[in-house]
């Protein structure tokens, strides 16, 4: 077979000399795209947060967290190459995994369509070409129907999602969660709202760093006020059950903002998984997104 050759998200080229037999994945939509392409029975390694399809994944050895990965356990079990993701996993990990003569394939995918296009790439990672052709089609089906339905919708739902309290975050328009927003009938309330420094400049209560001194660092996540919500007046807003596991506390908390979203019962916990996996998870969830967003359905089972 022919050397596979894949570029990844770093522009790194990764070169393989036959499909990978044993696999790590580091990232928890990334495990569930890997099932899914179906190579369930080459990953030896995942996250404790790779939870899904559960019942394929259950029994894999798990490798620490995203964030604190157990480089020693990884180089353990030998892979033939492992697959993290920039935003997830720490540079540190990676240059240790690296360090260790293991092969790393970084992805970091910011809008939908880049999710889509993580499935056909790791497709031609795993040497699976043909036989993932049915899974990449129905990948970009999903993709075309969303930007179909986003095209239709005159007024876009002015929509608020948090990702983290205490501090309390969000994400602006340069990110995966803003443009799945924008397929599901939605704007980004936060889309110009980027990152100051330092953290008290964030919240408004110091001067941030001028933009040379701010060069290099992510702007994407911003930390917020709830007064910035307030003046902002999103008419839905979604709680996610991660990364922060928002919950009837919070529910009841943004609800006494007096919001649009509030005043007309549109605050909605919904599922992480459909606004923030990148590829066939987030994919096979944006319909129950839409439901959520312009009928105000509650998310069905999955």
């Amino acid at each position: 077979m022919r050397t596979i050759s894949v570029t990844d998200d770093m522009g790194r080229e990764l070169r393989l000399s036959a499909p990978p037999e044993r696999i790590v994945s580091l990232v928890p939509s990334e495990t569930y795209n890997l099932v899914r392409l179906g190579v369930g029975p080459r990953l030896v390694g995942r996250t404790r947060y790779c939870t899904e399809p559960a019942s394929e994944v259950e029994a894999i050895p798990e490798v620490g967290g995203t964030k604190d990965v157990d480089v020693a356990a990884v180089v353990a079990l030998r892979p033939d190459v492992v697959v993290a993701n920039r935003e997830e996993n720490t540079k540190q990990a990676v240059l240790e995994l690296e360090a260790a003569g293991l092969k790393v394939f970084v992805a970091f995918p910011r809008s939908v369509v880049a999710g889509a296009g993580q499935i056909a790439r790791l497709a031609r990672l795993l040497g699976r070409h043909e036989e993932s052709k049915a899974v990449v089609a129905t990948a970009y089906g999903l993709l075309r129907a969303a930007e179909d339905f986003a095209r239709s919708i005159e007024a876009p739902a002015r929509a608020f999602v948090p990702i983290w309290m205490d501090p309390l975050m969000t994400a602006n328009h340069d990110t995966f969660l803003s443009d799945v927003l924008r397929l599901c009938g939605a704007t980004n309330v936060f889309t110009g709202r980027d990152r100051r420094y330092p953290l008290a400049a964030d919240i408004g209560r110091a001067a941030a760093l001028d933009d040379d001194a701010v060069k290099g660092r992510d702007t994407r996540y911003p930390r917020i006020t709830l007064d910035e919500v307030r003046a902002l007046d999103p008419e839905v807003i979604l709680l996610p059950d991660e990364p922060f596991a928002f919950g009837p506390k919070e529910v009841a908390l943004f609800g006494d903002l007096g919001v649009t979203a509030a005043r007309n019962g549109r605050i909605h916990l919904c599922s992480g998984k459909d606004l923030l996996w990148p590829g066939l998870r987030t994919l096979e969830g944006l319909e129950a997104l839409r439901m959520v967003i312009r009928d105000g359905a509650a998310p069905p089972a999955r």
